[in-house]
């Protein structure tokens, strides 16, 4: 279960100039908030950061941004920067329903979701950041080359997401029910944390790359 109460977790976030404190102004610029014409590649529901922190230790030449809806779990993310600073790393504290009103068309070249809550109520469904809804949310951001990368233990989650996709014009490139027993798409991956609690407990992973 995440933390959603850290006392101070706030106030931490309020003076990180890790994080990007009004992301709508930067929206269509987020090469000078870097200060280079990097790719763009973000996570939405980031968590703790152990994967998106990886991700931008091993590729110096992306820019990446985590997005959070806690502040609680957001600061996790901060301490972690502490100890380890990487400069091709920023955070915004927000809900995802708003994501595409911080990136421009094209901005983003690739989405990491990982682990999503699954809402598993169907009323909720359109919450699920794998519904339609939120497809055609990323289409009006993501470059016409861009990919959607999806991971999650839940298949109920996993076939749901699947069954999404031509409603909201995107294709598979590559899916696996067990991601850590498929030689090619394992390759690279980068667990998160949520990931290594449940492939520990034998839960096989589900992964999708999707393209429009």
């Amino acid at each position: 279960m995440r933390l959603r109460n850290v006392p101070g977790a706030r106030d931490v976030i309020a003076d990180s100039p890790l994080v990007v404190h009004d992301p709508e102004k930067a929206k269509g610029s987020w090469n000078k908030i870097f200060n280079n014409n990097h790719p763009l590649r973000i996570e939405i529901g980031m968590g703790k950061g152990k994967f998106l922190h990886e991700m931008a230790e091993k590729n110096p030449d992306i820019n990446y941004i985590g997005i959070e809806k806690y502040s609680s779990v957001l600061l996790r993310a901060l301490q972690k920067m502490d100890e380890t600073p990487v400069p091709n790393l920023m955070f915004i504290r927000m809900d995802a329903e708003n994501v595409d009103q911080v990136f421009s068309r094209e901005e983003v070249d690739r989405i990491y979701l990982n682990f999503s809550d699954p809402w598993p109520k169907d009323r909720h469904a359109k919450r699920r950041l794998t519904s339609r809804e939120f497809l055609k949310r990323y289409d009006r951001f993501l470059k016409k080359d861009g990919v959607v990368e999806f991971k999650t233990d839940n298949r109920d989650l996993f076939d749901f997401a699947l069954e999404e996709l031509s409603f909201a014009g995107f294709e598979v490139l590559q899916f696996t029910y067990d991601l850590h027993h498929d030689s090619e798409m394992v390759e690279g991956n980068i667990m998160t944390e949520y990931e290594e609690r449940f492939s520990s407990m034998g839960n096989p992973i589900c992964k999708y790359i999707v393209k429009r």
